[in-house]
């Protein structure tokens, strides 16, 4: 049995969490050796009483060890612990890291730099829209979208991300083999194959509860750098993750609703108390891009640096004039649609390259 196993047969214990396994592990110093543990020696460790310490020493006759690993191969899931390169820092940092991530899809570095997008089940089109459309912003600018797989928001939250071919990650709250919502197994397939991962804390065939989602809701603000509500209602769980990143010292952002729609009044009032108001990606970009991966640099025609463009990115940039320029004529220099040309500048301004003024005007800012 390797460290991941013996992590693996520990979070199958309906006792073990990782505040007790992180006592036990300062004593034992790995998994393996927990797990081979008297119970006795286990018994005189403070906050493991005798349940516990006999729950771990009879662990093999209440955990189906193989059949879990049998699961996990057959549905091509990968299982990380903190030890693992890919496990998010800023996770293994909160007060209750997960002791194992079931990861199906792939993680990357650049996964580390996350924003969590959430809100309510029963959505406007409004809201749903206003998530679509940040969450393709800020996939775009470079952040990884996390969300919950949940129908409503988080589902609007997913597609945005996808349809910008940036990155976006699904906490679940159920084992994988229990995918919840089901009629989001589609989209769940669509994450995976290339754009991101399903994650779950919970052993394959966990079905969800009101248990379960709590605990995913502190997987997705601690991961992220900040939380943004889209639309939330009073009772929304999404203000439950709200207040979970506020603990953990995550910033939290809200996009404002109408005063009088019951959808908003939860998003609203957060902004009451402090959340910083968001209207367009830049928002967040401008507290965040500290946090941002380092993008190339190559430099310009005039020797000054630049992120690196594409080649219609830098077309358009170069028809910019030096004083401000309006979209028509970067049209016509390029000799390009406008259609093209608004689609483009949209992401010169998510790079901090170029600045819409009223009129559709243009004007450089690098």
């Amino acid at each position: 049995m390797n460290s991941t196993e013996a992590c693996i047969a520990l979070n199958m214990l309906p006792t073990i969490g990782p505040v007790r396994l992180r006592k036990l592990l300062q004593v034992f110093g790995s998994p393996e050796n927990v797990l081979a543990a008297k119970r006795d020696q286990l018994r005189s460790i403070e906050g493991i009483g005798p349940e516990v310490a006999q729950q771990i020493a009879a662990w093999e006759s209440l955990v189906d060890l193989p059949a879990e690993l049998q699961r996990i191969r057959e549905f091509g899931v990968e299982v990380i612990t903190t030890e693992s390169e890919y496990y998010p820092k800023s996770l293994s940092e909160i007060h209750a890291p997960p002791i194992v991530l079931y990861v199906w899809g792939e993680l990357c570095e650049r996964d580390h730099h996350a924003i969590g997008i959430i809100g309510s089940r029963r959505t406007t089109h409004y809201g749903s829209e206003s998530a679509k459309k940040l969450a393709y912003q800020l996939a775009y600018a470079g952040l990884t979208v996390i969300s919950g797989l949940a129908r409503g928001i988080d589902t609007a939250a997913h597609q945005g991300a996808l349809a910008s071919k940036g990155r976006t990650i699904a906490v679940i709250g159920s084992g994988l083999a229990k995918l919840y919502p089901p009629e989001n197994a589609g989209l769940a397939e669509k994450i995976r194959n290339g754009n991101g991962a399903i994650v779950s804390e919970f052993s394959m065939e966990i079905e969800p509860d009101r248990q379960t989602f709590p605990m995913r809701n502190r997987i997705i603000s601690g991961w992220s750098q900040g939380i943004l509500v889209v639309e939330a209602g009073l009772n929304s769980g999404a203000l439950i993750t709200a207040s979970q990143a506020i603990e953990q010292g995550r910033s939290v952002y809200a996009v404002p609703g109408h005063i009088n729609a019951p959808s908003a009044m939860g998003s609203n009032r957060l902004i009451q108390q402090g959340a910083k108001l968001v209207m367009d990606a830049s928002d967040i970009l401008d507290d965040l891009q500290i946090l941002l991966p380092e993008t190339k640099i190559v430099p310009t025609l005039a020797g000054r640096p630049l992120p690196e463009l594409s080649e219609s990115e830098r077309s358009v940039y170069d028809a910019i004039d030096s004083s401000e320029t309006r979209i028509d004529t970067i049209a016509t220099k390029c000799n390009l649609p406008t259609a093209a040309v608004s689609s483009t500048l949209l992401r010169l301004e998510l790079k901090r390259l170029v600045k819409q003024l009223p009129g559709n005007y243009f004007v450089k800012l690098a």
